[in-house]
C-alpha cells in the first residue's frame, strides 16, 4: 500500500502561511512507503455509512439513535457553535462601526446661569488594518471553525465506532453465553447419569463430586457472562444518550455480516481522518496567530466621523441651524512596552511549534492505528482457521469419549477433559471471531470512515 503523503501534507500545512510564520520541515511527519501488513483479498467496498455493510438492522438503528442523542456529539456541536460565534465577532471587527449617541448636559455661562444642552447624532468608526492584524484574526477564527467542524466529524465517527464495537461485543457475548449454557446442560445430563450409576454402585463418590464441581463451575461462569453483558448493555445506553434503566437489547442469534477489507487501500483514505484534518487546521490557525502578534508592531490607525445636532431645546435638535459634524484620524504607535509585543510574537511562535508537534504525533498515531488493525486482521484470519481445526478435533474427541464412557471403556476424567477441551476451543474460536469484527471496525475508524469502490480502484485494486 503505497503512500504519497509527505509532499501533500507539507503543501497543505504551509500554503499561504509563509508571511506569518513557518514550520520546521523536520517537525512534519514522514510517511512510510508501505504498510507492514497487507489486508486480506476481497472487494467488498464500504460506503460513507460504513456500518451498513455489516447488514444488521439493529446496529443501523443504534447508530441512528446515537447520532441524535449522544452527549459527546452534542458537546462537539456546541463547541462548533461557539467557534462560529467567535468568527462572527472577528469578521465584524473588520467592518465600519456605526452608532447613535444622545445626551444632555448642564453648564454655567459667564452670567452664572445654568444652561442645559441636548445633543444627538451618528458616530462612525473604522480601523484601517495596516498590519493585517484584523485579517489574521479573522483567518485564525475561520480555521478554528474548520477545526471544530472536523472535530465534530471525529466525535461522530468515534461514537459510531464505539456503538458498533459495543454492539458486536454484546452479540459475541450472547453467543458465548449460549455455548456455556449448552455446556451447563451437558454437565447436567452427565450428573444425572453419574448419580444413577452411583446409586447402582458403578461409580465412586469421587466421580460424582467431580461432575458436581464441573457443573457448579460452569454455572458460575455463565453468571459471570451475564454480568459482563449487563455492563455492555448499560455502556451502550450511555452512548445512545438514554437512561440505562430503560435500555434493553434482547439476546438474539449473531448473524451480523463481516465486511471484507480490500487488498489495497489508497493512501488518500488516511487524509480523510477528521482528527488529522482538525490538527492540520489548528496548525494553520497557529500560523495565522503569529501574524496577529507580528501586526502589533504596526501603528493602529482609526478613522472617525460624527454628525448630529446640539441645542438647548430638544425640539430644535433636528433643525439645520443646530447641526454639527466632524472627521478625525487617530493614530497610535507604542514606543516602549517593556518587551510585551516581542513576548507576544515569541509566544505565538512557540504555540505554532507546539501545534506542529501535535500534528506530527497525531499523524504517527494514525499510522500506528492502521498498522495495528491491518496486522490484527491478517493474524486473526490465520488464528481463526487454526481454531476451527481445533474445534472440529475437540468435538470429535468428545463424541468418542462420551460413547466410550457410556460403555464403561474410559474413566470419567477422560470424558470431563474432553468436554473441557471442546468448551475451551469453542470459546476461543468465538473470541477470535469477535476480535475480527472489532479489528474491522478499528481499521475503518483508523482510516476515517469507510472506503468506496472508486477509491479502491485508484490504488489499482
Amino acid at each position: 500500500m503505497k503512500f504519497q503523503l509527505t509532499s501533500l501534507f507539507a503543501a497543505l500545512l504551509l500554503a499561504g502561511c509563509a508571511s506569518v510564520g513557518t514550520v520546521d520541515p523536520s517537525q512534519l511527519p514522514q510517511a512510510p512507503t508501505a504498510y507492514k501488513a497487507q489486508s486480506a483479498n476481497g472487494a467488498a467496498a464500504l460506503t460513507a455509512s460504513w456500518w451498513q455493510p455489516f447488514a444488521d438492522p439493529v446496529l443501523d438503528d443504534l447508530v441512528a439513535r446515537a447520532m441524535t442523542a449522544n452527549t459527546s456529539v452534542q458537546a462537539a456541536a456546541n463547541r462548533l457553535a461557539q467557534a462560529r460565534a467567535a468568527l462572527g465577532g472577528a469578521e465584524a471587527a473588520r467592518l465600519p462601526q456605526l452608532g447613535v449617541a444622545a445626551g444632555a448636559g448642564r453648564a454655567a455661562d459667564p452670567g452664572a446661569r445654568g444652561l442645559t444642552q441636548y445633543n444627538a447624532g451618528l458616530n462612525l468608526a473604522y480601523e484601517l488594518d495596516l498590519g493585517g492584524r484584523l485579517l489574521h484574526e479573522r483567518n485564525a477564527s475561520a480555521l478554528d471553525v474548520l477545526a471544530r467542524e472536523q472535530l465534530l466529524a471525529d466525535a461522530r465517527l468515534l461514537v459510531q465506532a464505539n456503538v458498533a464495537r459495543g454492539y458486536l461485543a454484546l452479540r459475541a457475548l450472547d453467543a458465548e453465553r449460549e455455548i456455556v449454557r449448552g455446556t451447563v446442560a451437558a454437565y447436567g445430563e452427565t450428573l444425572s447419569l453419574t448419580e444413577k450409576r452411583a446409586r447402582a454402585g458403578d461409580v465412586a463418590d469421587l466421580d460424582l463430586a467431580r461432575v458436581r464441581a464441573e457443573l457448579a463451575a460452569n454455572e458460575a461462569e455463565a453468571l459471570a457472562l451475564d454480568r459482563r453483558r449487563l455492563e455492555l448493555e448499560t455502556a451502550l445506553a450511555v452512548l445512545l444518550g438514554e437512561p440505562a434503566s430503560n435500555f434493553r437489547l434482547a439476546p438474539t442469534a449473531w448473524s451480523t455480516a463481516l465486511p471484507v477489507v480490500p487488498a489495497g487501500l489508497p493512501s488518500e483514505l488516511l487524509q480523510r481522518r477528521p482528527d488529522l484534518a482538525a490538527a492540520r487546521s489548528q496548525l494553520q490557525a497557529a500560523q495565522a496567530r503569529v501574524g496577529v502578534a507580528q501586526a502589533a508592531w504596526w501603528p493602529s490607525l482609526s478613522l472617525t466621523a460624527q454628525g448630529g445636532g446640539v441645542s438647548s431645546e430638544v425640539a430644535n435638535l433636528l433643525k439645520s441651524g443646530a447641526s454639527t459634524w466632524g472627521i478625525g484620524l487617530l493614530a497610535a504607535l507604542p514606543i516602549f512596552d517593556g518587551g510585551r509585543r516581542e513576548a507576544g510574537v515569541n509566544t505565538a511562535k512557540a504555540q505554532l511549534d507546539g501545534s506542529a508537534i501535535a500534528f506530527r504525533e497525531q499523524f504517527l498515531l494514525a499510522l500506528k492505528d492502521v498498522e495495528d488493525q491491518l496486522g490484527a486482521l491478517t493474524l486473526l484470519q490465520q488464528q481463526g482457521e487454526a481454531n476451527a481445526r481445533a474445534v472440529s478435533a475437540a468435538s470429535q474427541a468428545l463424541k468418542l469419549s462420551d460413547t466410550r464412557y457410556r460403555n464403561g471403556l474410559v474413566s470419567q476424567l477422560e470424558l470431563l477433559d474432553a468436554r473441557r477441551s471442546e468448551l475451551a476451543n469453542k470459546r476461543a474460536a468465538l473470541q477470535v471471531r469477535s476480535a475480527q469484527y472489532q479489528a474491522t471496525v478499528g481499521l475503518i475508524r483508523a482510516l476515517g470512515g469507510g472506503w468506496s469502490e472508486a477509491s479502491v480502484k485508484v490504488a489499482g485494486v
